[in-house]
Parts: C-alpha cells; sequence; structure tokens
C-alpha cells in the first residue's frame, strides 16, 4: 500500500491500509471467525468485534483466554462489583503458571536474542532457555524460596533477567526489577518495600560507549536490604576484564556458580490462581515516593496476548524487538511474547551508539517483525535526518510501535516517508498502572495522521468533562475505563484499606478507571492523547493539553525539544514554555515572535505561552517521559521528592533562579 500524504491542517489524512490479504490472515481475523462460529454472531470488522468485546466482556475474556491457550474457562469467567469497580475479578476459580505459558516450546530454534551497542551478539534457544529456567528453579527452592517470596533484580536488559523472571513465576514468587543507571537511593526506594528474599545485579553495563561500574553500590544496597538471603552476581560480558569485576564476598554468588550447580531437568510448574501476584511495578516516583503497584499473573499476561494476537498481530516465529529497559513495563510486556511463541528481540545500550542507525541495522541482521521504540526516538531519528527507506532493507517489518509519550503528526509523516511505506504503524498509549494499553492498534484498519487508531479490546473507553458526561467527538477530556479488564493491579503494597488505591483510579469518576490522560475522540473513532492530565494548562479557564504545544514547538528547525508548564501567578496562572535549542541557536526576539506565531497560526491564540525561556536541558524519567511536574515543582520553589526517578536530574538546576520566572 503507497504511503498516502497531504499537509496537515487538522483534516483526516490516511497514511496506510492494509491489503485485504493481509486483514484476512490477521489473528484478529481468525479469533473473530472462530467466535462468529461459537455464539452465532456477526463480527465483520474492529469496530464489531470491540463492541462485542465491551457489551459482552464475560464472553469476549473467556474465549479469548481459550483462544490464547490461558485457560479452559466455561463459566465464572467474571465476577463484576458495580458498587466498586475496584474488586471485579476475572476467573476467579481458575489456576494458571505463568511460566508454563512463556515455555511453550523446547526446542533448538531461537528464543531470545540479545544485542549490545558493542555489537555483541548471543542467542538463547528455547531448550537452553527452559534449562536455565530449571536451574535456577532448582537453586530457589534449595534457598527455601516459596509462592509469595519476592525476588528482584537489578539488572541490564539481558537474557538471564528472562530466565529468572519465568523462574520465579514458576514457583509463584513474585518478581521485580529495575535497570542499573538507578542510584542506589532510587533502587533502595523501590526495593525496601518489596522485601526480596534474593538479588541479582551485574558488575556494570556500557551506555553510549562508556563503561559504568556498579562495583562501589553493590554494599551499600545490600546494607539497605535486610531482608536478603543471598546476592548473585551476573557479570556484564565484558571483552576487557580490567574494566570491571566486583569483589565478590563470601555471601555472594556468581551467575555460573549458582546455575552450574545443578543438573537441568524438566521445569515444574506449580498451579496458582489466575489472580496471585506476578510483578510489582513502580510509579514514576517524581512527585513522591514511588507506589509498588502489585499485578496478578494471568490477568496481565492475558492482557498482553490479547494485545499482541489481536493489536500487533504477532504470531509464532514472529521477532519482536522493543528498545526498554528493565525498569518500565515495556520490558514485561516484551517479555510476554514468549507466550505467542515469537523470539523476543533484547537490545542493550544507547540507540545511537555506535551509530544513529544502530537499531535500524538490528531490523536486517536480525530479521525483525516487529519493531518497538519511543515516540521522542522517532522524534529523534526525524531530527537526525536518518532515511532508512533508502539505507536499509527492512523487508521483515511489519509493525511500528510507539509509546512513552504522544507521537506527534509529523512524526507519522517521518515514519511513512522515510522509514517504510508499507508497515502498520502503531501508536498506543496505556500505563505502569495496568502494565498494558487502554489504546492501541487495529491490524485490520487505517492509520490516520496524528491519531491512535482504537480503543484495544476489551476497553470500554470514554472521555469524559469534569462532571462525569460524555464529550462530542474533538472536544478534550479525561479518559477513562468504564468497565473492569484483567490487569486491574491487585493492590498497592502497604496499602492496608486499599484506600490509596482506590483514590488513584477511582476516586474522580466513581466506578470508573480514571487514567489522567487528557484525550479527545477523532471523527475516525480514533483517539488523540494531548498529554497527562495533571500537566494541562488552563489559560484563560480553558484547558489545554501540552502535547498541543509540542505538535508544533518540536517540529521547529530551530528546536530540539520543549516542555510547557503553568506557574502560579499574582493570584492568577501563566503559561511558561521551555525551549532547547539546536547548537548555536539563540532564543532572540526574532525566534520568541516566530515561536508565537506558529501557536497561533497552527493551535490557537490560547495556545501562546507568557513567556518562552531557553534551558540547555530537559528533566526525563527514566524511560524518556518528560518530567513537566517536576520542572513545575522547582519553579515554584516546591521540592521534588524523588530525583532519583529522573535519568538526568542534574537538568532540574536550569529551572533554579532563571531570570525572568521571579
Amino acid at each position: 500500500m503507497p504511503f498516502l500524504s497531504s499537509d496537515y491542517a487538522g483534516e483526516v489524512t490516511q497514511l496506510w491500509k492494509p491489503s485485504k490479504e493481509r486483514i484476512d490472515n490477521t489473528r484478529l481475523m481468525d479469533f473473530a471467525n472462530k467466535a462468529e462460529s461459537h455464539f452465532n454472531i456477526q463480527l465483520p470488522n474492529y469496530d464489531a468485534i470491540h463492541n462485542w468485546s465491551i457489551s459482552s466482556p464475560e464472553d469476549f475474556w473467556r474465549y479469548a483466554a481459550n483462544y490464547l491457550g490461558l485457560a479452559d474457562v466455561t463459566e465464572n469467567a467474571l465476577v463484576v462489583d458495580s458498587a466498586r469497580l475496584v474488586d471485579s475479578i476475572f476467573f476467579p476459580n481458575e489456576t494458571i503458571n505463568v511460566a508454563q505459558k512463556l515455555l511453550k516450546k523446547n526446542d533448538h530454534s531461537d528464543a531470545l536474542i540479545w544485542k549490545s551497542e558493542l555489537g555483541q551478539l548471543e542467542k538463547l534457544s528455547w531448550a537452553e532457555l527452559n534449562n536455565q529456567v530449571s536451574s535456577l528453579q532448582q537453586g530457589f527452592r534449595e534457598l527455601g524460596i516459596k509462592s509469595g517470596d519476592c525476588i528482584a533484580a537489578w539488572l541490564p536488559n539481558r537474557p538471564e533477567a528472562i530466565a529468572i523472571l519465568i523462574a520465579a513465576a514458576s514457583l509463584g514468587a513474585t518478581f521485580t526489577s529495575t535497570s542499573p543507571d538507578f542510584g542506589v537511593q532510587g533502587l533502595l526506594d523501590r526495593f525496601t518495600q518489596v522485601e526480596p528474599k534474593l538479588l541479582f545485579v551485574t558488575d556494570g553495563y556500557f551506555y553510549g560507549g562508556k563503561w559504568f561500574s556498579l562495583q562501589d553500590k553493590i554494599d551499600h544496597v545490600e546494607h539497605g536490604l535486610p531482608s536478603l538471603k543471598e546476592t548473585i552476581v551476573v557479570p556484564y560480558p565484558n571483552s576487557d576484564q580490567k574494566k570491571s569485576r566486583i569483589r565478590n564476598k563470601s555471601e555472594r554468588t556468581s551467575w555460573q556458580e549458582f546455575t552450574e550447580k545443578y543438573t537441568p531437568k524438566e521445569v515444574e510448574f506449580e498451579s496458582h490462581g489466575f489472580n496471585h501476584p506476578l510483578y510489582v511495578l513502580y510509579s514514576s516516583g517524581t512527585t513522591g515516593k514511588p507506589k509498588c503497584i502489585v499485578h496478578r499473573s494471568g490477568g496481565v499476561l492475558l492482557k498482553h496476548l490479547a494485545e499482541h494476537a489481536f493489536q500487533c498481530d504477532i504470531k509464532p516465529a514472529d521477532r519482536v524487538f522493543y528498545y526498554t529497559t528493565t525498569g518500565w513495563m515495556m520490558w514485561n510486556w516484551l517479555v510476554s511474547a514468549l507466550g505467542s511463541e515469537a523470539t523476543v528481540i533484547l537490545y542493550d545500550g544507547s540507540p545511537f551508539h555506535p551509530t544513529p542507525s544502530t537499531l535500524f541495522n538490528m531490523v536486517d541482521e536480525l530479521e525483525i517483525t516487529l519493531f518497538g521504540v519511543s515516540a521522542k526516538y522517532i522524534d529523534a531519528c526525524a531530527n537526525a535526518g536518518l532515511e532508512p527507506i533508502r539505507t536499509h532493507n527492512l523487508s521483515t517489518l511489519k509493525t511500528i510501535c510507539s509509546t512513552g509519550s504522544t507521537l506527534i503528526p509529523e512524526s507519522f509523516d517521518y515514519v511513512y516517508g522515510q522509514i517504510k511505506r508499507d508497515v502498520h504503524l502503531q501508536s498506543m498509549s496505556g500505563g505502569t498502572d495496568l502494565c498494558g494499553c487502554l489504546v492501541a492498534g487495529d491490524p485490520t484498519g487505517p492509520v490516520h495522521k496524528g491519531e491512535i487508531q482504537k480503543p484495544a479490546l476489551g476497553m470500554d473507553i470514554e472521555i469524559l468533562d469534569d462532571n462525569g458526561a460524555k464529550v462530542q467527538t474533538e472536544q478534550q477530556g479525561e479518559l477513562v475505563c468504564a468497565k473492569p479488564f484483567p490487569s486491574m493491579p491487585i493492590k498497592f503494597l502497604n496499602d492496608v484499606t486499599g484506600d490509596k488505591y482506590q483514590d488513584a483510579y477511582f476516586k474522580k469518576f466513581p466506578g470508573k478507571w480514571h487514567q489522567g490522560d487528557f484525550a479527545e475522540w477523532t471523527s475516525t473513532n480514533g483517539i488523540i492523547i494531548h498529554g497527562r492530565s495533571d500537566a494541562t494548562l488552563n489559560p484563560g479557564g480553558v484547558r489545554i493539553g501540552t502535547a498541543e504545544i509540542y505538535a508544533v514547538v518540536d517540529i521547529m528547525p530551530q528546536v530540539v525539544e520543549s516542555a510547557v508548564i503553568s506557574q502560579q501567578w499574582k493570584g492568577d496562572s501563566r503559561v511558561i514554555l521551555f525551549v532547547v535549542l539546536v547548537q548555536k541557536q539563540v532564543l532572540d526576539n526574532k525566534l520568541q515572535t516566530e515561536i508565537r506565531s506558529e501557536l497561533r497560526k497552527q493551535a490557537s491564540p490560547r495556545h501562546v505561552p507568557d513567556l518562552i525561556l531557553s534551558v540547555p536541558d530537559l528533566p526525563k524519567t527514566r524511560s524518556g517521559k518528560l518530567s513537566e511536574l517536576a520542572i513545575k515543582a522547582v519553579v515554584e520553589e516546591q521540592p521534588v521528592q524523588n530525583t532519583e526517578a529522573l535519568a538526568n536530574p542534574e537538568a532540574l538546576e536550569y529551572f533554579k533562579n532563571v531570570k525572568g520566572l521571579q
């Protein structure tokens, strides 16, 4: 299908449409055809399937669980508590072992492929992965690990982390992880709450061609985690052995020592409740200590496999890649692709090292079919002038996924103009809170510029005003889900009454999951996310999503990126735009006038900021999300309570005592 282009001025612009053959061969339509026969209903297209999924959620999720090989459910698929949505539960009488569902294969084909920024390549077959899990399972049992215990990993995006996760799940233990770029305090803010029995650590990692040793941090971490029975060191593959080797204490064990003690055998799979705890994930924590979000085993895997099969069309033997670290929920999402019998591709390091085209080189070398990145990565590729459509083959690439922040309309143009014309670009949005997507892609439908295609299956998405009334098409409001879904968290840790969990998602709109995103429906039944609702602006009493401003400013050739906040000012609020400029560019009156003019012309007069200021960098979370709330706190001279959640906390210094703010 050719790339269809036109100037963007708010009109609907179709950029891609799948062929009939491609539609007919999707797992979504295979599922729909089987469901039609089983339930005697008509499901000719995505909208019909979605309507069925939210009008008959018990039938949909029961049949999806059967189709995806998770459970043979015949009744009691969903118990809904109409008074408290938070207490609704899926498959209360079913059991599952997540490890068994991720280890469906045990042959010599590739299960995991790992690539580093240094060019190192490792492949792990399904048989080898099973063997690693078996050795770990035996080691865990010998140490007394049992169902309900916690195993923590402070590791890079390596195959060992996945083997540890699966082995933990095999015993019903809870798994939690974070990436090695977290500092000691950031790690302890998270792991002290979960009280892990075992800790897997690395000796260091590479990023941008530099080696970062963790040697001096391990003692501090162990001292801060009195719950630990043992620490296991997983050395980073390092050709220069002089770089770093942790001074191993007697109570520490190396990965090799731990796994080679046991002869691999068939992995044993204990049955656990469908809603047994599997993961603990963490809120970003930039406005306080991170919340520990406890996720359920069967519910998360069901949600992931449904998204993989029905939204992303992942099939057995596909090669699925997402650029992520072990500290972002997209890593958990990626691991679940094993449950579709796909090969999972891991990358560790800078996506632009040693060359800006590193990840696109991987697509060709490893024959990747799904290429997942952040919206910021796509923006960065466009700003760097990369043209993979001319420099790479990309013949295996079927799907490009983008999340982490809003994908601006011009990035849609860039993907189809400079990466690949015949590809399903799937912008999606969800969160750590649900470890999945609220809105996502439709592999059977067209892609329109600037739009997320559809609400995800099983997600009863509404967009509401502050009074809880549904807004009209092309009006902005709060994104909510009006019915339960299987990956709703079990709880927050240390929230004895459950009030914090209830208040976080169900207080603003009682009986509905409130995601905290500002969004609108489009005329094509697509969705546009305008940014976090707690970061929206309110000039003149009209709410404006920050993404609307970024969509204009960030594509200007003088600007690398921008951030916008509202500041309390003389009894009211004013809008301040911070810009990071390209090298040698100056924020003079001419450029300020141009920025204001473009915002007035492309958005509205309400989008024009009161102040425009230049800064050298913007603070971001470790998953690459812009932290507008941290900027706002500094500007208003409030404390940023957890700078460890930021990848570059030093950037906050630029917002202190900036001329013109006070």
